[in-house]
This record gives C-alpha cells, structure tokens and sequence, in this order.
C-alpha cells in the first residue's frame, strides 16, 4: 500500500500554486479591490457572495459557508478524494507526489509504473481517434443508421466521443501496428484477443459501436461495443487490465463531473446506451455500471459528488433480485444527509426505450417520485407476508433489523427504528434489544481471535463503555472529555506532540475512537493543517464531525491549550485506574506468584479486590 503523502510536500504544493489562478480557471472571477468575486460554484445565487483572497490564498462564500484553501476547492468542486485532489494539484504544477517511507528502489517502481500508464492511455486514445475516424467513413452507414435510430445526434455522439469499429479481423491491429505499438501491449490492454494455441490475434471489437470508457480525469482507460450484426455477446466490454476495474470505474462519470451544471442527483442504469440516451433527452446525469454489480466503490465516488443516488432496475424478477444486492450495497454508506432511491420500470422497458416514448421531462418526473430507501427496504421485506399473522410479522421485523444493522449510527437508523416499531408494535427499546443482539452474535465470532490477540499484547481491555467518559449526545453543546481533546487538536494539530506514547490513554467512547484516528494521522504523516486534517476525512460521517469543531472555536486561549490537553490526559489515567479493579487484582496476584512478598496494606487491599470482583 502506498505511504502518505509528506506534509512538507503538500506544504510547497500550496505554496506553488496560486488559488487566484486556480478558481479562475473554473469560475468567472472579477476584480473587487484586494480581492476577487464571483457567484458561489457551490450553491445557486444571483448575486456574488464568494470571495477569493490572493493575500490570505484562502476562498469564502458568505451565502452558504464553503471556505478552504487551494487543496479544499479542488475536493470540493471537481469532488475527488484527497490523494485525487493532491495528484490533480501536483499535475498542474508538473510535480510528482512523493510517499513516505519510499526506498529509491520503490520510487523508480512508481515512476516505470506511471510511465506505463501514460503509454496505455495514449495507446487507447489512439484506439479512440481509430474508433472516430472510422464512424465518419463510408463503411459505417449502418452505424449511423443505428444511431438515429435511438434519435442521437452529433453533439451527444461528440460528447460521448462515440465511435464504430469496422467488420474486419485486424483493422485496428494493422493501424496500430503501423504506429510502432507492440502486439503484445495491444492485447495486454484489451485492444486484441490471442489465440495462444494457434499464435494467432484480432480485433476484439468488429462491426461494433463504441462507447469509450473514461477515468475522472477523461483519459480512456476501455470500451464498450454494441454489436450491429448478428455477433454474439449484443454488448462487450474491455477485460480488466492495468488502467481497467469494472468494480471501480462508471460509465459517463466523467462526462457528468464536467457539465457547467452540478447535478442534485446521479442515476444508476445498466448499459451505456442506457446513459447517451438519457442525456440526449436532458437527463445527463447518469451513470453505468460496466456488467457488475454496483460496489461500494461505485457509490463511494458517487457520494462524493452527490448527496442522492437513484438506483433504476427493470419491474422483472432479475430487476428486483438487482435492487436488494444495490440495497445491502448502499445501506453501509447511509451516514446523515444521503439519499438512496429506487426507481422500478414497466416490465418490459429500459431507460433507453421508455424515455424515446415518454420524453425526458416526463421520464423525470419518474426520478423524482421513485421511491426511497426506507419505501424499498420496508417493502422488500414484507413481500408475500401477511403481517396481521404473528410469525409472518416476526420473520419481517428480522428482515428490516438485519437491514437496519448494516446501517451506520446517525438520524435514518433511529427513524428507521421507530417506524419498525409503529409498524410491527414492538416497543423501540426491545427492537434496539433484538438489533444489538444480533449484531453481538454475527460479529462475535470474528472479533473474538483479534480481541484475545489485543489482551495477550496489550493486557486485559476495558469495557467499551466507560463511566468517566460517557458517550457524546449529539446535537447537544457540551463535548465529552475525549471531545474536548479532538476540538483542541482539529485547532492546532501542532498539540498531538504533547500526548502520551500509545493509545491506551484514550476513552473508548465515540469521540474517543474518532480522536485516535485523527492522532493516528496526524503522527503517521507529520501533517500540521487543520485544512489537510479535514480534507483526509473529507465525504464521511467524521469529516462531518470535524469540519463542525473546526467551526466551533475554542473558548481556551491558546497559549493554555496544551496544559488544558495534559489535564484531560491525566484525569482519563485516573479514571482508567479506578475503573480497572481487575488489572490492579491481576498485577497483585503476578507478584505473588512470581514470589514477591506483599506490604500489609497491597496484602489487605488483595483481599478487598477479591471480594469486590466476586460481588
């Protein structure tokens, strides 16, 4: 796995580049004063609110709060994870981002490797350019036919970069070859297929439209073909290769990423010309899966672009079987402010079909009503059950809790818990019973060899629970001990330095377990901005958390900061010795046993534990 990327590096990274520039190249910017100004990118408005600072290097909108540095904006508008938006940053600034704990060795292993990978994606460009060209030849007027046919024009088929590939065995192979492209890296990616037996190679798509597959960043990394004659498979995609994972790439990502109009939703289809068609009719933000299922890695780059998926299914049994796989996919992913819908068509009927009958503005309003998440999971679960029969009604409350246990703590499982309640007539707190139950029970087996590893390693573990750190209440003012901790840092990440080796000086509590993974990064990678912090939690349920204590300044000055810290510290030490009547029994008897004499008092107060623990 590769190391983080050096805080000093992302430091001179910021330094190079210049925020004016940056947002100018995306949004109309206009001179006001030290500053500039434009409309907010991030919300609709009709008069300028958001600021660019060239002083400070730092954007504001005073209309919906949006603010960061270079690095944040780049996140934000093009939505990319963090080592995206370093990698866009460092390939605008001709830099290569370094890893830490790289050996030279390593190093020159990156670099042979990201050559390679500019090779075959200029390799597949060209295969691209071919795939264009040919479509305006003679030999493509059924192409052409066929394209009218589902009434697409020149400007989709442009956008789409839409090409042909021509009847014959080697087409492809001949103009490649000619160009100094190898065979053997024609098939690596995808371009041929080899018959070892026979030594013999062709073009793996003839007498196909095509559809280029293109990474977030335009390159074409596959393709998709649909076949005009009688071939067999009607639709084909590159294998997997080394810029190719069905399991992480959609079609028309890239396409919808790029549009001036930042979509509220994305849609989840089954085949590219599934996607051209929508957007033909103005429904140009959807996506396709590449014959897979949709992964969590699909929806973990749609969640970063968007806050409502819509997945859309055929009204047929191998639609719906579709639809619970895409549920126990999403249900993980649900943290506060997503929206997951589903959207079941005519039998009979695909995105394609339906929206030439019906046009897009009624094709729309399907989107918009298509039911929600909790419609589906509730429905799925009742199907064929009557619930007015006792056993029927247990078998579909064990359906919803098992859903409901795959979601993360937050809003929608509390609502969720309560309308399972109303519905079946259990009372809530024998349903969150029944729920942490069966969460105990399914991960007790797997979590038990690591759990004894932890105590052999570390000594006994505590219980999760810990009286002198009680859980944080949401939405309330006050922080919990381990909260104050985290606020103080997410401040001045600098603070990290004061705290103790280890980890066992932390609460086990939620914000406890969030601190230490923030005190984990901040150690691992030497960073020092609160902006980096935030922007490695960026599109979770904890960078939620962290952007809001960003937000929330410290009422300590900081000059006494790091002794309020070292206070906490020392007070979750005592805490944790109080509450650990038997690690201190465990210590006594070790010394016994190794033949070491007790004072009178550790004798009497051996005595004391063991009567405690035994009550």
């Amino acid at each position: 796995m590769a190391g983080r990327i050096p805080q000093r590096f992302i430091d001179d990274l910021l330094a190079r580049t210049d925020i004016v520039d940056l947002i100018g190249s995306r949004v109309q910017l206009k001179k006001t004063g030290r500053n500039h100004s434009a409309l907010c990118p991030f919300h609709q408005e009709k008069s300028p609110s958001f600021t660019v600072s060239a002083d400070k290097q730092f954007y504001h909108c005073f209309g919906c709060g949006a603010s960061g540095n270079a690095l944040r904006f780049v996140m934000e508008f093009d939505r990319l994870n963090f080592p995206e938006a370093i990698e866009a940053l460092a390939g605008r600034a001709g830099m290569e981002v370094p890893r830490e704990g790289e050996s030279d060795e390593q190093r020159q292993q990156a670099r042979v490797q990201a050559k390679r990978q500019e090779e075959a994606v200029n390799l597949l460009e060209l295969g691209t350019q071919f795939y264009q060209q040919q479509l305006a030849s003679p030999a493509a007027h059924h192409a052409h036919e066929y394209l009218s046919r589902r009434g697409l024009s020149d400007d989709i088929v442009s956008r789409y970069a839409i090409g042909y590939a021509p009847a014959g065995w080697d087409t492809l192979k001949r103009h490649l070859s000619e160009k100094g492209v190898d065979e053997n890296v024609q098939v690596e990616y995808g371009l041929l297929v080899r018959k070892e037996e026979a030594g013999r190679s062709w073009d793996r798509f003839r007498d196909r439209v095509i559809f280029p597959i293109r990474d977030w960043k335009g390159r074409t990394i596959g393709f998709g073909g649909r076949v005009l004659g009688d071939e067999k498979p009607k639709y084909l995609n590159s294998p997997e290769s080394p810029v190719f994972h069905k399991g992480r790439e959609l079609y028309g990502l890239y396409e919808t990423r790029v549009q001036s109009k930042r979509p509220e939703r994305m849609l989840i289809v089954e085949g590219y010309i599934d996607v051209v068609a929508l957007a033909q009719h103005g429904v140009d933000y959807a996506v396709a899966t590449l014959g897979t299922a949709t992964t969590d890695e699909h929806l973990r780059r749609l969640f970063r672009l968007v806050d409502e998926v819509v997945f859309c299914f055929d009204g047929d049994a191998a639609g719906r079987q579709a639809a619970h796989r895409a549920l126990n996919t999403v249900l993980p992913l649900m943290i506060d402010g997503r929206q997951a819908r589903f959207l079941f068509l005519p039998d009979g009927e695909d995105p394609d079909s339906l929206i030439r009958q019906e046009g897009g503005e009624a094709f729309e309003q399907r989107i918009v009503r298509a039911g929600s998440l909790t419609e589906y999971l509730f429905d799925h679960a009742g199907e064929g059950r009557d619930l007015r029969r006792i056993e029927d009604r247990e078998r579909f409350a064990s359906a919803v809790l098992e859903g409901i246990g795959k979601l993360p703590q937050g809003l929608l499982r509390s609502l969720l818990m309560r309308e399972l309640s109303e519905r079946t007539g259990l009372e809530r707190s024998t349903l969150e019973e029944l729920s942490e139950g069966s969460a105990r029970s399914a991960s007790g087996a797997s979590q038990a060899p690591q759990h004894q590893a932890r105590t052999q390693a570390s000594g006994p573990q505590e219980s999760p629970t810990r009286k002198g750190s009680p859980p944080r209440q949401k939405g309330t003012a006050t922080l919990s001990s381990s909260g104050r901790i985290l606020h103080l840092i997410v401040h001045s990440p600098v603070l990290v330095e004061s705290l103790p080796e280890g980890e066992a000086w932390c609460p086990d509590d939620e914000d406890g377990q969030l601190l230490l993974d923030v005190v984990r990064l901040l150690r691992a990678g030497g960073y020092r901005s609160s902006q980096v912090l935030l922007a490695h939690f960026h599109g979770s349920s904890h960078g939620n958390r962290l952007l809001t204590l960003l937000q929330r300044e410290p009422l300590i000055p900081a000059a006494l900061r790091q002794r309020e810290m070292e206070v906490l510290v020392a007070h979750f030490e005592q805490q944790r010795q109080r509450l650990s009547p038997e690690r201190e029994l465990d210590a006594l008897q070790a010394r016994e046993r190794n033949g070491e004499k007790l004072t009178r008092e550790e004798a009497g107060r051996l005595w004391q534990l063991v009567c405690e623990i035994k009550r």
